[in-house]
């Protein structure tokens, strides 16, 4: 990858206060990209991600609102347009996850879920689409999941939220493919706890062919990438990181 070739570019990141969103925050910020840091309610979570960005030479805004908040959101895409003036790049990447078996769960537990992963994902489309299309080199990246394309007991609304997300990065990048905005989803896979890097979560079908589990550090590259001038001619994709978890057929 050249350095700072996202130099003056915008990406909105959702989710981006830890773990993959924090990652992909300072990956893009190393790449020169300003960044928006979206969080549901930790403010000093965003303020630590914008002090690390800016050590980076990137400047960093914070936005704190709920993506399934139509108004939050519409304010972020404000804020950030007021702030640096343009929108290049939006990462819906905000996600909850919550393991209960379909018989115990109730429909608010699924509109919890599928709420903020698709409704979100809709409503930073809708807000920051706007922007993207002025753009020369506009892009949207979506953070699904592998239970999206393996299935998994006890995520019912989380399976089907993230096979939706695979589903709308196809619709997106055929109906945006006239403003040459590309459109893919980056899948992780499984990652390790926190502070423990070599430990691989107990699962009884997903293991992951080289060994260990994913690190946040593994997804950022390939989103930086795709948003990057390498990435210009690839979209509607859903690509795995998954370390051999998963083939795509």
């Amino acid at each position: 990858m050249a350095e700072r070739e996202l130099a003056g570019r915008v990406a909105v990141i959702t989710g981006a206060g830890r773990s993959i969103g924090r990652a992909m925050a300072l990956e893009l910020a190393s790449a020169g990209c300003n960044v928006v840091v979206n969080v549901r309610s930790n403010r000093a979570e965003a303020d630590e991600v914008v002090r690390a960005i800016e050590q980076r030479g990137a400047k960093g805004l914070v936005a704190v609102g709920d993506v399934v908040d139509a108004k939050a959101v519409n304010a972020m895409a404000e804020s950030a347009l007021k702030t640096f003036g343009r929108i290049d790049y939006l990462v819906n990447n905000a996600a909850l996850r919550q393991e209960k078996h379909i018989g115990d769960m109730t429909f608010e537990d699924w509109r919890l879920i599928t709420g903020v992963v698709l409704d979100g994902a809709f409503h930073c489309v809708k807000a920051c689409l706007p922007a993207i299309r002025k753009s020369d080199a506009g892009s949207i990246i979506n953070i699904g999941g592998l239970t999206g394309s393996m299935g998994a007991p006890d995520r019912a609304h989380v399976v089907t939220a993230k096979a939706g997300i695979a589903g709308l990065t196809r619709a997106l990048a055929m109906e945006l493919a006239p403003d040459k905005i590309t459109v893919n989803t980056v899948v992780p896979s499984m990652l390790a706890p926190a502070g423990k890097p070599d430990v691989i979560p107990e699962h009884p079908v997903y293991r992951p062919l080289l060994g260990r589990a994913g690190w946040p550090t593994d997804i950022a590259p390939l989103v930086r990438t795709l948003l990057g001038p390498g990435g210009r001619y690839i979209t509607g994709q859903i690509v795995h990181v998954s370390g051999g978890t998963y083939f795509n057929v």
